[in-house]
């Protein structure tokens, strides 16, 4: 099923930017297995994972693949919300693979949820980890390297020394230098699992060093 669903979900993505391509899914993917494994490692050797730490890796995998198929739409101005769309879009895919209405349902909660605006929570512990390992790659190199690349495709200001970060009232940053301040720098406390806040905060201080070195660049300091 999962070979199924990837080849159904990849074109979706063809003309797809760069911050929102394929290779942002195999990335998501990649660090959802990682999640996964260092999740499912009991603390100590006595330990077993309780019934709600039971983590089923499929529904993982599958809304991984599935969870930006309307990202594209979006964007064009096709639909106001991609996790909603990609949800109902998602359930067609899997049933025209065969899927259980159970799978069904748990993969669209977690596409639902994953996305950073909508304020639907991840109730699941394969939801909390499809958004842990999608947000996990807003941050660090690749993440500030998204952000240039979505601004810029949106055209977008990169920087304005005019609009300060305590001076814009957006939610996302009307700049993308203020985009790092006001939405990726917050993404540490969004995580739900202690090995995605782990990762996230190590990120966060690379996109920190990085604002630092801009902020002095920009100054002519160095």
């Amino acid at each position: 099923m999962l070979h199924a669903v990837r080849r159904r979900a990849r074109p979706y993505f063809e003309d797809a930017p760069p911050a929102h391509d394929w290779h942002h899914v195999e990335r998501v993917g990649a660090l959802a297995e990682a999640l996964i494994d260092r999740c499912a490692q009991p603390q100590s050797q006595t330990q077993t994972p309780s019934q709600s730490d039971v983590i089923d890796p499929q529904i993982v995998y599958l809304a991984v693949f599935l969870h930006d198929i309307g990202r594209e739409r979006e964007d064009r101005g096709e639909i106001d919300d991609h996790a909603i769309w990609g949800a109902g879009e998602a359930a067609r895919i899997l049933e025209a693979v065969g899927a259980t209405g159970e799978t069904i349902e748990c993969v669209q909660h977690c596409v639902r949820a994953h996305r950073y605006s909508n304020a639907i929570e991840p109730e699941t512990l394969e939801a909390k980890l499809v958004s842990d390992a999608d947000n996990l790659d807003a941050l660090g190199a690749v993440g500030i390297a998204r952000v240039f690349a979505h601004g810029g495709a949106l055209g977008q200001p990169m920087f304005d020394p005019g609009v300060p970060v305590a001076d814009d009232e957006s939610t996302a940053g009307q700049t993308q230098y203020n985009h790092l301040h006001k939405k990726i720098l917050d993404l540490p406390e969004r995580m739900y699992t202690d090995v995605g806040r782990e990762l996230a905060t190590a990120r966060a201080q690379f996109v920190r060093d990085y604002l630092e070195q801009f902020d002095a660049e920009v100054g002519g300091d160095r």
